[in-house]
C-alpha cells in the first residue's frame, strides 16, 4: 500500500497494490496497521455505498460538529471525479479544492478528514462509491455547500449534472458560517 499526503494538508491518497493474473486481481483494500502508521483514524462505526447513473452530482456534504466525519471513501465499480472543499477557517488552504479521478481500475482510497466538505461526479453509468465514515450519520447536523458556487470554480467536466433538489438548495461558500477551526 502506498501512502501520499497530498497538497492539502489531511488529505491522503491510498493506493493499494494489486496483484494480476489470468484469474482477476488481488489487493489488499484496508489495513489498521498501514492506516495507523499513515496517521488515519480506523474506528469507522458506519459504512455508506451509493449506486449513481453516469452524470450524477452527489454534494458538497459534511456534517457539523459534534458529528463531524472523517471519510475513507473509494469506487468499487466505474469512476468519479471527487472533489473535497478545505472549510477549516483557520487552515491555510480555506476554501481551496481538491479533486481527484477513483475508479475501478487503480483502486485508489481517499482519506479525507473532518473539516472538508466533499462532493463527486460520476463518469461511467452504474458507478458504486463506498465511504466508511468516523461517526454515525447525524440528520440534523447534515449541510454543505452549493456544488457550483462560483467563488470554489470547481471544474465538474459537465455542463448539467443530475443533483439532488435538497443539493440544488445548499448555501454559497460565502454565506456559511465556518464550524471548523
Amino acid at each position: 500500500m502506498k501512502i501520499t499526503h497530498l497538497d492539502i494538508q489531511g488529505l491522503v491518497m491510498i493506493e493499494p497494490t494489486v496483484f494480476n493474473d489470468e484469474r482477476g486481481h488481488f489487493f489488499e483494500s484496508f489495513s489498521i496497521p498501514k492506516l495507523e502508521n499513515s496517521g488515519i483514524p480506523v474506528h469507522f462505526p458506519q459504512e455508506n455505498q451509493s449506486l449513481s447513473h453516469k452524470g450524477v452530482l452527489r454534494g458538497l456534504h459534511f456534517q457539523a460538529p459534534p458529528f463531524d466525519q472523517g471519510k475513507l471513501v473509494r469506487v468499487t465499480k466505474g469512476a468519479v471525479d471527487d472533489v473535497v472543499v478545505d472549510i477549516r477557517k483557520s487552515s491555510s488552504t480555506f476554501g481551496r479544492h481538491l479533486k481527484i479521478r477513483l475508479d475501478d481500475i487503480h483502486h485508489r482510497m481517499l482519506w479525507i478528514p473532518p473539516g472538508f466538505a466533499h462532493g463527486f461526479i460520476t463518469l461511467e453509468e452504474n458507478t458504486v462509491f463506498l465511504y466508511k465514515v468516523t461517526k454515525v450519520y447525524n440528520k440534523a447536523s447534515e449541510t454543505g455547500i452549493l456544488w457550483n458556487d462560483p467563488e470554489l470554480n470547481i471544474d465538474w467536466g459537465i455542463s448539467s449534472p443530475v443533483v439532488s433538489g435538497k443539493d440544488m438548495e445548499l448555501p454559497l461558500f460565502k454565506d456559511f458560517s465556518p464550524v471548523f477551526d
